[in-house]
């Protein structure tokens, strides 16, 4: 459709909920504005009073629909892209587990090739290394057998595919790690604090170095803790401490609860808070038995109570979340207004991720990337790119 009018919706621009018409050409925001725009020949979908809110944007999964990202095979790369796609994700960031040089290998093949085949899911935005440059303390679901500090060799054999990296989550008080970030930051490649046993000191330095964003806060990073009687602050303290400091949180309900999700967004506030699934390939599925990382080398996991666990039930092992569900407990149990809930799954993380010029608003001249969805945050209607992909009225 090289036209399309959009009518009859509660339309979340960046700063207030408007009454009005969203008119999509070539698949760009054309128009936005109250009342009804009188558009010649356009193709017109009734919101039906309906909230149209920006595409979402996960920059945190590792599958979904039973698949996974490590599985290394086109077929999950396009299954995963349009099982989110369908709970209104537009965008999103292929994440990694620490693995075997070979999975990675195949992983920057299989992303070439999805990026550019990917016509009915959510778009590719660039890959998320998670690993392995981690603490063994703080691995969480994480394979102990792949966890290292950071090796130049290897990482600079790695980023020969920088182009295709976005980010890449460590943990910064690892040997090494000043030199690993400096360098990803000269690939324009966005350093994250991840898994990681740091103090406070420790995350003020890596600060510096480029580290300006935490993944997962309070999943598998430290708090307060004590050495010879003397209490350090850690990563989480280090989050609110430091203004410039950007988190996500998997908002599913179950990895924090209310009363964490209220302190984060009173603390950081929406325009430093990116809600993230952090999903495995039990998203979208049922419960029972799943498979974290790829089919080949992964770990089994239990599927149930809403979150992915491993088998002792030791540690949660990734969520099944699917993006509209971040939305919906963001907005009942972390006591959010949805203007600003929507901001954190939309206009935030494309802000994080450094395309906020094409993505993460309803503004005029942006990516067409529309979701239009009811009170219960059910998904009704998907746009990406200004190619209708779900139309469920």
């Amino acid at each position: 459709m090289d036209k399309l009018k959009i009518i009859n919706g509660k339309i979340l621009t960046p700063n207030r909920l408007v009454s009005g018409t969203i008119y999509v050409e070539s698949g760009k925001i054309r128009e936005v504005g109250a009342g009804n725009i009188e558009i010649p020949d356009a193709h017109i979908i009734d919101a039906k009073g309906c909230y149209i809110s920006p595409g979402f944007i996960d920059i945190h999964t590792h599958g979904a629909g039973n698949h996974d990202f490590m599985d290394g095979t086109l077929d999950a790369y396009l299954q995963i892209a349009e099982t989110h796609a369908r709970y209104g994700t537009t965008s999103l960031y292929p994440t990694t587990l620490a693995s075997t040089m070979e999975e990675l290998e195949q992983t920057f093949s299989v992303y070439k090739e999805a990026k550019m085949k990917n016509k009915k899911g959510a778009s590719f935005m660039g890959l998320h290394l998670e690993g392995p440059y981690f603490s063994l303390n703080q691995r969480g679901a994480q394979d102990p057998k792949y966890i290292r500090n950071p090796d130049k060799e290897e990482y600079l054999m790695i980023l020969r595919n920088a182009e295709h990296i976005a980010r890449w989550s460590s943990a910064p008080e690892l040997e090494g790690s000043k030199e690993f970030a400096e360098t990803l930051r000269s690939f324009n490649i966005l350093p994250a604090i991840g898994h990681s046993d740091a103090i406070y000191e420790e995350v003020a330095e890596a600060f510096e170095w480029g580290y300006t964003h935490v993944t997962h806060l309070y999943s598998c990073t430290s708090g307060v803790t004590r050495k010879n009687a003397i209490r350090y602050a850690g990563v989480i303290e280090a989050a609110y401490l430091i203004p410039g400091l950007t988190v996500e949180i998997i908002a599913d309900g179950v990895h924090l609860p209310a009363s964490l999700l209220k302190l984060v967004y009173q603390i950081k506030g929406a325009e430093k808070i990116a809600l993230i699934t952090d999903s495995m390939r039990a998203a979208g599925m049922s419960d029972g038995l799943s498979v974290l990382g790829s089919l080949k080398n992964g770990q089994p996991v239990i599927v149930e109570d809403g979150v992915a666990k491993l088998p002792d039930r030791s540690a949660f092992a990734g969520s099944v979340a699917t993006a509209n569900r971040l939305v919906r407990v963001m907005r009942s149990l972390g006591e959010a207004p949805l203007l600003e809930t929507i901001q954190m799954i939309t206009s935030t993380p494309a802000r994080i991720m450094g395309i906020e010029k094409t993505k993460g608003s309803l503004t005029k001249g942006k990516d067409a990337d529309i979701v239009i969805f009811n009170e219960n945050i059910d998904i009704k209607v998907v746009i990406i790119n200004g190619e209708l992909i779900l139309n469920n009225f």
